[in-house]
């Protein structure tokens, strides 16, 4: 694609990933394009929302897992600092349940990071120009997964019970009873089918509901 005539004319980007490199690479690459420019990278969340909020980029590269605040997370605040900056999932994570929470968050698309180069400018462009950009094979299989059957606090208390904390260290860090922590550990350990809480986290992250 020819170079724009004004750097004013490019489509302005931040990209957000904890990894250095991956940031790295995908500015480098990025930066190749004439009508591309990148004028911020994020190493979290929460830099992303910042970093959105002061530069008002066009369009946002996002990643899904990101300490201190994750992608998703991320992607509803910045459609709400700046509903005119676009949001892009970038992630080597591609689970049917992450792509229907990222849409939900607003994200305008989704695809993995082994997307080849061309591609992944291309998809910049058109979540730019307004259209919506998936996965296909993602796409594909969230319409079979069906939607996320676990609650936010059913969430929230799987994600806690991921590292093998109990119920009782889960609940003080969420403000309620060791006893309706447990319930929610039990409904969570029903809607994924799961014979215990440990199956229950895995379930959970397989389909990315949490």
């Amino acid at each position: 694609m020819p170079a724009a005539e004004g750097a004013d004319e490019r489509i302005r980007l931040v990209i957000a990933d904890d990894q250095a490199l991956v940031r790295g690479a995908l500015a480098a690459l990025l930066e190749l394009e004439g009508d591309l420019a990148v004028v911020g990278v994020a190493a979290d969340g929460l830099e992303a929302v910042r970093m959105v909020a002061e530069l008002r980029p066009d369009v946002c590269l996002m990643d899904v897992q990101m300490p201190d605040l994750d992608g998703i997370e991320a992607t509803r605040r910045v459609r709400a600092a700046g509903p005119d900056t676009r949001v892009l999932i970038v992630t080597t994570f591609d689970r049917p349940g992450y792509l229907r929470s990222a849409l939900d968050a607003g994200a305008s698309g989704f695809i993995v990071k082994d997307t080849p180069a061309d591609q992944l400018a291309e998809a910049v462009r058109r979540v730019h120009a307004g259209f919506r950009v998936l996965d296909p094979v993602l796409a594909e299989e969230s319409l079979f997964d069906g939607a996320n059957p676990l609650s936010e606090r059913e969430q929230q208390v799987l994600r806690l019970a991921a590292d093998g904390r109990s119920a009782g260290a889960i609940a003080s860090d969420v403000f309620l009873s060791a006893g309706t922590v447990r319930n929610h550990l039990s409904a969570a350990i029903g809607k994924t089918g799961a014979a215990n809480r440990a199956q229950a986290v895995r379930i959970a992250q397989d389909k990315g509901w949490i």
